[in-house]
């Protein structure tokens, strides 16, 4: 059949034996029970792809049971769905050609038909069947590396759905009130874990400091937990660079205690040794003169336009984040506060 184009189907070869003649051989023979699927062509209404056609000639009669204790899928669940008195039967596109089967099952039991709606399967970013790398972590794993219910919902209810009003950030209120099947697209969605990304992130700068502190616990030490309002501040500062709770600890680690760090860091491209310990001593004399944070970072700004903003913000930035990427110099000053700050820059000192 398929070396001449056609669809395979099941030969008819053991249809028309006598069922006494049948049972008889199948204690000794490998035997199925098949469904004598009618010939006749039919169709229905699919909430979301609308009128799909089907016919039985195509299908050839289908396995559907091993044995008489050993039921196949396609018969136990129109069994099961008729007894669970379901009426929607909502499943990816892939069981579009189990639907036609199902149906002539129904029809020859007398079983009412249920609304069906196939869903658009999920894709990869190479727009091909979701590969098993992007499948290897369930719900409560993206849970656990720290994202928000409201942006995982958001993420899955646009892959393959949207809302009148074509916008990326969708409430969990706003989907309970919109979602209808007919709006869900035909077509395959891809699934970007880059987009998930950026709606955590946009959920975790939304999110009121109760709800930080509630969920963060899980994410860092004991002891920064203790310093609620300071934890609040860092977790403020280092918002627009986080994806998801569990890089937070990594990421604003420094706040809390200094790594270790090479004296070769502290210099700004080319420039000589001297010269930027005798900025970092220019940036201490600020610090131990200036009573509050406002007139430091004033104080410092003027000294970078004086010696060059590099050589003077670089090595302040490593000497109060021991990194080479962390947030502005000067929001890391306000952060710390000054006495903080004098304790870093003192060590920087001391390295060159």
């Amino acid at each position: 059949q398929l070396s001449q184009g056609l669809p395979p189907k099941y030969g008819e070869k053991c249809r028309h034996i006598d069922p006494k003649e049948a049972a008889k051989r199948a204690k000794n023979e490998p035997a199925v029970i098949r469904f004598k699927t009618p010939t006749t062509q039919g169709h229905f209404q699919d909430i979301i792809r609308g009128k799909v056609a089907y016919n039985g000639e195509l299908l050839g009669d289908i396995i559907i049971a091993k044995g008489l204790s050993e039921p196949l899928y396609n018969f136990a669940v129109v069994i099961d769905d008729h007894e669970m008195e379901i009426t929607h039967v909502i499943r990816g596109e892939d069981h579009l050609s189990n639907t036609q089967k199902q149906i002539f099952i129904q029809e020859a039991i007398g079983f009412p038909r249920p609304h069906y709606a196939h869903l658009p399967l999920i894709l990869g970013p190479d727009r091909k069947k979701l590969s098993k790398r992007y499948l290897d972590k369930s719900l409560l794993d993206y849970k656990k590396s720290g994202y928000l219910r409201e942006a995982m919902i958001n993420f899955l209810v646009l892959l393959g759905w949207h809302p009148t009003e074509d916008r990326e950030i969708i409430s969990v209120e706003d989907v309970i009130k919109e979602f209808t099947l007919e709006r869900v697209q035909k077509g395959g969605a891809v699934f970007n874990p880059e987009k998930l990304d950026w709606l955590n992130s946009f959920y975790l700068k939304e999110a009121a400091d109760e709800k930080i502190l509630e969920l963060i616990q899980l994410f860092v030490p004991a002891a920064w937990l203790k310093k609620k309002d300071f934890l609040l501040k860092v977790f403020s500062i280092e918002k627009p660079r986080i994806k998801n709770l569990s890089e937070f600890s990594d990421i604003a680690g420094f706040f809390f205690e200094l790594p270790e760090y090479s004296p070769e860091m502290l210099v700004w491209k080319n420039a000589p040794k001297d010269r930027i310990k005798s900025n970092l001593e220019k940036i201490l004399d600020v610090l131990v003169s200036q009573e509050d944070v406002r007139g430091a970072q004033e104080a410092i700004t003027k000294l970078a336009e004086e010696e060059g903003r590099g050589e003077v913000f670089w090595p302040l930035r490593v000497a109060l984040s021991g990194r080479d990427a962390s947030p502005g110099p000067l929001e890391i000053v306000d952060t710390l506060g000054i006495k903080e700050a004098m304790s870093r820059v003192r060590k920087a000192i001391k390295k060159l």
